[in-house]
C-alpha cells in the first residue's frame, strides 16, 4: 500500500510517488532495521521498497524540521517530511514557544534596542570556547531573515516578551529587557481536520482563556496584584472574544507548529506521521535517503539532494542516558516529546558523524509529579521559597537560570548531595501564589503527597522528618535565610542581584522582590529533581548545518539542526528561547546550503 492509500501514514492528500515492486527484505536479514540497515549503507536499493523519491527529505516534524522543509519548498524543491509520532510538532509544540533571535523584525519594531555587535559580543561571553565562531555567526547572521522568511510564507505572526531578561544581561551586550519573543494568537481552523494531528502542550490553557508565556508570570501573582488580576481579565476577555467569533485559538508552542503546518499546507509539503526513521540511507559515502517503517515494514525514501534530522534529542532513550550523562539520570523527569529517543542521532553515528555535548540538556528543576514531571519556573524564585539539599542546607541561587540550578546540582552532588533536592515554602507563600496550576490557598492533590512528591507540616522540625534532612540545620539554615530576606539582601548566593532573578518574582515585596521570610505555618516541601526540556548534544555540524565526521570532513548529503544536533549554546543558555530559535534558524540554514549546492 502506498503511503498516499494509507491515512494513518499521511495527513495530507497530496500526491507522492508510489512504493516500486521491489522485493521487501528477507526474514533472515529483516529481524531487525539496524540488521536490515547494518552499517550505513549496507542495504541496497534492492532490498528495500521505494516509497518515493524527492529532492530533500526532512526528518521530524518539530521547529527544524518544518521551519527547513517550508524553506526547501519555497525554493522550489521538493520535500517530504517524515514524523515518527502519530501527530506533528515534536516538543516545540508541548512548549511555551520562546524563541531567542537577536536583532529580528519583530523585536527590533518593539524598540529593543539590539545591534549585532551588542549581540554578538554577548552571544559570545555566554557561549565562550564552546562553539566556533563562524557557527555563531551563522546563528545571528541568518536568524532574523529566517523571521521574515517565515512570516512571509506562514500565517505566524511574533510578540516580543517585554522585560523577560536575557538570562545573562549583565554580560557584555546582554539586555536586561530582554531578546525573546513568543508566536501570537493563531486561529486552528486554518488548519482544519489537520488540527487533530497536533501534538498537545505540555500543560494545558485554562478553558476559556486565551494565554501567552508572557502571561504566567503575571498569573501567578493574580491574587495579590492589581496588574496580575488585570492580565488575568484579558487573558479570560480573549477566550470569549475567540469563542464568539467562533475561533480555535492557539497560542504558545501549539500556535508555533500550527503556523508552520499550515505553511507546509500551503507550500503542498506531504508530512508522513507514524513513520519513524530507522537508518540512514548511504551510498559511497553520501546519504541519498532515510531508511523508515511504515505499519511494520521497512522501506526507502531517497533524497537527490539532502537529508535534514530534526528528529530531536534523547531524553527518552534510558541507555544513551546512562551512556553519556550523570547520575541519577532517566527519562521520568524529562518534558521533552515522548517520541525522542535519538534515532537520528545513532543513526547520523552510525553514517560516521561526529558527536558533542551529549552530557548536557536543557535542564530545569523538576518536581517528579505522579502524572508527568513539573518544571518550575516561578515557583523556585517567588518570595517566600528557598532550596536546601540532602544537609539542609541552601546550595544555590534560587533565581538563577534554570539550567544554572541543575548544572549546580550535579557538580555538587557527589560531595554535597544535591539530588533530590527540597523547595521549602511557607502557608504565605501558598497563600499569595500560584503553584503550577494550583491557586493560592487551595490544597494540593492527595496523590502529590502519597507519591512523595510533596510534603506538609506544621513545624520545620517536623517537615525536616518527613523530608530525611537534619532538623538543626533545616532551622539554621531558615533563620539566616529570614534575616536576610528582611535585609533584601543574600550575601550568600546573591539571589537577586541579576535582573534576570527579578522576572518571576512579586514587585510588591520590598526591598527585594526576590526574598521573604518564611514564617506562618503549616510548610511545605516539594522534591526537586534534575528535570529538562530535551537533550542538547547530537551531530556536530558546521555553520552551514551540514554533518561532520570527527577528523571535520563533512558527511555529503546529510544535515542536523535542533537537538539532533550539539547546541550552537554550548553548555550554556543565553534567554528564553534558545532551544527553539537556534532550531529554526539552522533548519532555514539547512534548506538554503541544499538549495544552493
Amino acid at each position: 500500500m502506498s503511503p498516499s492509500a494509507d491515512p494513518a501514514r499521511r495527513t495530507d492528500s497530496f500526491p507522492t510517488p508510489g512504493p516500486s515492486r521491489r522485493r521487501v527484505l528477507g526474514a533472515a536479514t529483516g529481524a531487525s532495521l539496524a540488521l536490515a540497515a547494518g552499517a550505513a549503507g549496507a542495504a541496497t536499493a534492492a532490498d528495500l521498497p521505494l516509497l518515493g523519491t524527492y529532492d530533500v527529505v526532512v526528518v521530524g516534524s518539530g521547529a527544524a524540521g518544518m521551519t527547513a522543509a517550508l524553506t526547501a519548498a519555497k525554493k522550489g524543491l521538493t520535500c517530504v517530511v517524515l514524523e515518527k509520532a502519530p501527530t506533528f510538532g515534536g516538543s516545540a509544540a508541548r512548549s511555551g514557544a520562546g524563541i531567542w533571535i537577536p536583532n529580528n523584525p519583530v523585536i527590533l519594531a518593539a524598540g529593543v534596542p539590539d545591534t549585532p555587535a551588542k549581540a554578538a559580543a554577548y552571544l559570545a561571553a555566554v557561549v565562550g570556547p564552546d562553539v566556533s565562531a563562524a557557527r555563531q555567526q551563522a546563528f545571528l547572521g541568518n536568524g532574523p531573515a529566517m523571521i521574515s522568511f517565515v512570516m512571509a510564507n506562514s500565517p505566524l505572526r511574533f510578540r516580543w516578551m517585554e522585560g523577560y531578561s536575557d538570562y545573562y544581561p549583565e554580560l557584555p551586550g546582554g539586555l536586561p529587557g530582554g531578546r525573546s519573543m513568543e508566536p501570537d494568537q493563531l486561529d486552528g481552523n486554518i488548519l482544519g481536520a489537520e488540527l487533530a494531528h497536533l501534538n498537545p502542550a505540555y500543560m494545558a490553557v485554562p478553558a476559556g482563556m486565551v494565554v501567552f508565556s508572557a502571561d504566567y508570570k503575571w498569573l501567578t501573582l493574580a491574587a495579590v496584584s492589581a496588574k496580575g488580576a488585570a492580565v488575568a481579565t484579558e487573558c479570560l476577555a480573549r477566550g470569549t472574544k475567540a469563542a464568539l467569533l467562533g475561533q480555535k485559538p492557539l497560542t504558545m508552542g501549539q500556535s508555533l507548529a500550527a503556523g508552520l503546518r499550515a505553511g507546509l499546507l500551503a507550500a503542498r509539503v506531504p508530512v508522513w506521521l507514524n513513520t519513524p526513521l530507522s537508518d540512514l540511507f548511504v551510498e559511497n559515502g553520501a546519504v541519498t535517503g532515510a531508511v523508515v517503517t511504515q505499519n511494520g515494514a521497512s522501506g526507502l525514501v531517497r533524497a537527490r539532494r539532502g537529508v535534514i534530522v530534526g528528529s530531536g534529542g534523547f531524553e527518552h532513550n534510558a541507555s544513551m542516558r546512562d551512556q553519556y550523562q550523570r547520575q541519577p539520570i532517566g527519562t521520568a523527569w524529562t518534558v521533552g516529546a515522548k517520541e525522542n529517543t535519538g534515532d537520528g542521532i545513532l543513526a547520523g553515528r552510525r553514517a560516521g558523524a561526529a558527536l558533542d555535548l551529549m552530557d548536557d540538556a536543557w535542564w530545569g528543576p523538576a518536581i517528579p509529579l505522579p502524572d508527568q514531571p513539573y518544571f518550575c519556573l516561578a515557583e523556585r524564585t517567588l518570595p517566600g521559597g528557598l532550596l536546601v539539599n540532602a544537609a539542609g542546607a541552601r546550595f544555590v541561587n534560587e533565581a538563577a537560570p534554570y539550567s544554572d540550578v541543575v548544572h549546580t546540582m550535579y557538580e555538587r552532588n557527589p560531595s554535597a548531595p544535591d539530588i533530590p533536592a527540597w523547595l521549602i515554602v511557607d502557608q504565605n507563600y501558598r497563600n499569595r501564589y500560584l503553584f503550577k496550576d494550583v491557586a493560592p490557598t487551595f490544597t494540593f492533590p492527595d496523590a502529590w503527597y502519597t507519591s512523595g512528591a510533596a510534603y506538609k507540616a506544621w513545624s520545620l522540625d517536623d517537615l525536616a522528618g518527613r523530608i530525611g534532612v537534619p532538623a538543626a540545620a533545616l532551622r539554621t539554615t531558615v533563620s539566616r535565610f529570614n534575616g536576610r530576606a528582611l535585609n533584601g539582601t543574600d550575601p550568600d548566593f546573591h539571589r537577586g542581584d541579576s535582573a534576570y532573578d527579578h522576572y518571576y518574582t512579586d514587585p510588591a515585596v520590598l526591598p527585594n522582590s526576590c526574598l521573604a521570610p518564611l514564617w506562618l505555618p503549616p510548610f511545605h516541601a516539594f522534591r526537586i529533581v534534575p528535570g529538562d526540556l530535551g537533550t542538547k548534544g547530537g551531530l556536530v555540524t558546521d555553520a552551514r548545518a551540514r554533518v561532520l565526521r570527527p577528523d571535520g570532513t563533512v558527511i555529503p548529503g546529510l544535515y542536523a539542526a535542533g537537538n539532533a544536533s550539539a547546541a550552537v549554546m554550548g553548555h550554556s543558555y543565553a534567554g528564553a528561547g534558545s532551544t527553539i530559535g537556534p532550531a529554526m534558524t539552522f533548519g532555514y540554514i539547512a534548506a538554503l546550503d541544499i538549495a544552493a549546492t
